[in-house]
């Protein structure tokens, strides 16, 4: 699974009580968070929109859920689109090594921080964080690699993110 294994090393050092639940990893004793679970909380009309198949879903990492974040994946014909919902904050997902070329961008009227997996192709994937009042939603969209002359990842991700990003709570 392409979409694992570029999102996986992203996923650690976030502390949690329950599933489903989070508190931050900054080792303060905040009540637990409550996650927003895209896989639910995202409707099949706005995945349709943003050229996803409803149906081709897949909850967490390789169907493997993850500490402190809820995180669900889509697949469609040209590319595949994760949300991950965390409370973590952008400035953790900016220090974390590897993150590179950060950038400030606007999707669908909400701010957020493009930027790139270090190692990652320019030409397959994208990422963009927002702030929330939970902590952050993160969008990561990758080119089916097997298409001639993929539409670059970033505009792609703008297109999504358009009928994605306002469903998401601020």
């Amino acid at each position: 699974m392409l979409l694992t294994a570029a999102v996986l090393p992203g996923l650690v050092a976030c502390g949690t009580s329950k599933s489903g639940d989070a508190t931050p990893s900054s080792g303060t004793s905040a009540a637990p968070v409550k996650l927003f679970d895209p896989c639910t909380g995202i409707p099949d009309s706005a995945l349709t929109a943003a050229g996803l198949n409803p149906s081709a879903k897949e909850s967490g990492v390789a169907g493997v859920h993850q500490s402190g974040w809820e995180i669900c994946n889509w697949k469609g014909s040209k590319y595949s689109l994760g949300v991950f919902s965390s409370a973590r904050t952008v400035q953790e997902i900016e220090q974390k090594q590897g993150n590179v070329e950060f950038q400030d961008v606007t999707i669908a009227g909400r701010q957020g921080r493009q930027f790139r997996v270090e190692g990652a192709s320019h030409d397959l994937m994208c990422d963009v964080v927002f702030p929330a009042s939970q902590g952050i939603f993160e969008l990561t969209l990758i080119n089916n690699p097997v298409l001639d002359h993929p539409a670059p990842p970033c505009g792609l991700l703008q297109q999504a993110g358009a009928a994605i990003v306002p469903v998401l709570p601020k």
